[in-house]
């Protein structure tokens, strides 16, 4: 498995990638898949905003009936490529990583869904370009990063569910971001240079867990902090309502 470069800030990291080599890419199979592979081969050389329904359709060598059968649009696409590399990942074997800490799970996780990624780095970068540009293109982006780091957090045996999961989710696809710059310009076949940054990334994340945790409990304390208030403010209406009625019964006398 993928194992993080020796460095000052993470001295036990110092064991070698698990693969160097870029794994090669299956050939399609069915027409979603040539679809995929037709669109992930034209967004590595021309940018998403720049694709036409029928380049894709010709790409893949099908109709645009077909095409459309299939796919709504090209984010959607986009979307079944983001769930194939999920698939792969969550596909492998993780047992030799089942005793190593939450971080070095993570960081294990994060490296082998790279590493599946890696025949079509060039259609990433092209994404990374035009998110730049395209502020509805980086929030749709966000949201399939969102959903997929849900299930790395899983399969990296992190709870992924329910307020607390969905900003772990979030806050590892933001942090990411900085990781996948570093990956698309690493030529090193060791990837060393993505390695220490994915290693960077997590303990920023490492160091900012508590006060996420902390940002979680938030609104169960502002609920118990408004019940003690209501609380307070009952006993003090009956207090004063004591009072009144005793300055009553003294008036009355």
């Amino acid at each position: 498995m993928a194992r993080k470069p020796k460095s000052q800030a993470s001295p036990q990291a110092s064991r070698p990638a698990r693969r160097a080599a870029t794994p090669p890419a299956s050939p399609p199979d069915t027409t979603r898949d040539k679809i995929v592979a037709a669109f992930l081969e034209l967004l590595a050389e021309e940018r998403i905003e720049r694709i036409g329904l029928s380049d894709i359709a010709a790409g893949a060598g099908v109709t645009l009936a077909e095409l459309r059968s299939e796919f709504s649009s090209p984010l959607a696409i986009l979307a079944a490529h983001f769930k194939a590399v999920d698939r792969a990942l969550l596909a492998e074997d993780m047992a030799d990583m089942a005793e190593e800490p939450e971080r070095e799970r993570l960081f294990d996780v994060e490296m082998r869904r790279l590493e599946i990624m890696a025949p079509h780095r060039d259609a990433v970068r092209s994404l990374m370009r035009s998110v730049r540009n395209n502020p509805p293109l980086a929030l749709a982006l966000n949201g399939l990063a969102v959903r997929s780091q849900q299930w790395m957090l899983a399969a990296a045996g992190i709870k992924a569910s329910g307020p607390r999961g969905m900003l772990r989710a979030q806050g590892l696809a933001i942090m990411l971001g900085p990781v996948l710059r570093a990956w698309v310009r690493d030529d090193d076949p060791g990837l060393a240079r993505t390695m220490a940054a994915l290693d960077r990334a997590l303990g920023r994340g490492q160091r900012l867990a508590g006060l996420v945790e902390d940002l979680c409990f938030i609104p169960s304390r502002l609920c118990r902090l408004r019940s003690r208030f209501r609380h307070r403010r009952d006993e003090d209406d009956r207090d004063e309502r004591d009072d009144y009625d005793g300055d009553e019964e003294r008036v009355t006398a």
